[in-house]
């Protein structure tokens, strides 16, 4: 099957999750924008990538930077939301600006992100909206009060969204990992346990991505769950 070569702009692409999707869509041949909050992390230089660098946490800023980045890039015809924070603890130990800072980077940034993008996007003749949510928007977990309410969040708006885009050309897709073996768990007190079989790696979400772009355009993948086949928690010392 062919690939039809899309401009593609991935949020989170410095590292992680975001890093392996640019990385997977960019040997497939696609143009990849790669939006980071360091664009110094981006050390190979590339015709098809495009860094710009975006501190999508910082709201009151991004409607102006938005706004540049479509007059620079007209021709993105889909977007792949992969930035995002985990922060997990009891309710009592979050301060409000923890909370607002959370729901604003894994929720309301990509709101407005989606807003600003959208009216360019349905007048295009295929475009894809791809969100990175979690399995903490399938089911709420202990000390995860914060983290799965902006997952939870952003699985409702990708299910209304998707309503509101039937009539045009724009589809809507979430993609929700288990647990994925990257940097995310360096500042957290668990991980995934050592075997192959506890986690994710980033290149299955990007498979996954690149298998949503791939499908026939008059069909929608409306939403993907990916689990490790032995789901195992360890904890760090001192964590519980």
């Amino acid at each position: 099957m062919s690939i039809i070569k899309r401009t593609i702009l991935v949020t989170g692409a410095s590292s992680g999750i975001g890093r392996a999707i640019a990385q997977t869509l960019l040997q497939q041949g696609h143009t990849v924008i790669g939006v980071s909050r360091d664009c110094q992390k981006f050390t190979r230089q590339m015709d098809t990538f495009k860094p710009v660098q975006i501190d999508l946490s910082r709201l009151n800023e991004l409607a102006p930077k938005i706004s540049h980045l479509q007059q620079r890039f007209p021709d993105i015809n889909a977007v792949v939301f992969s930035a995002g924070a985990g922060r997990f603890g009891s309710l009592e130990e979050f301060s409000y600006p923890q909370i607002e800072a959370l729901m604003n980077l894994n929720f309301t940034s990509q709101v407005f992100l989606t807003k600003a993008l959208l009216p360019a996007l349905k007048s295009k003749a295929q475009s894809d909206l791809i969100y990175i949510g979690s399995e903490a928007a399938l089911k709420g977990s202990r000390k995860g009060a914060i983290y799965c309410a902006s997952k939870f969040a952003l699985r409702g708006f990708t299910q209304a969204l998707r309503e509101e885009c039937g009539g045009s050309n724009v589809r809507v897709c979430l993609i929700n990992p288990g647990m994925v073996k990257t940097a995310f768990f360096e500042s957290l007190n668990f991980e995934p346990g050592d075997h192959e079989s506890n986690s994710i790696s980033p290149d299955d979400v990007a498979t996954a991505v690149a298998y949503v772009l791939a499908s026939r355009h008059h069909i929608v993948i409306d939403e993907i769950n990916l689990s490790p086949l032995n789901k195992v928690v360890k904890f760090k010392k001192g964590g519980t």
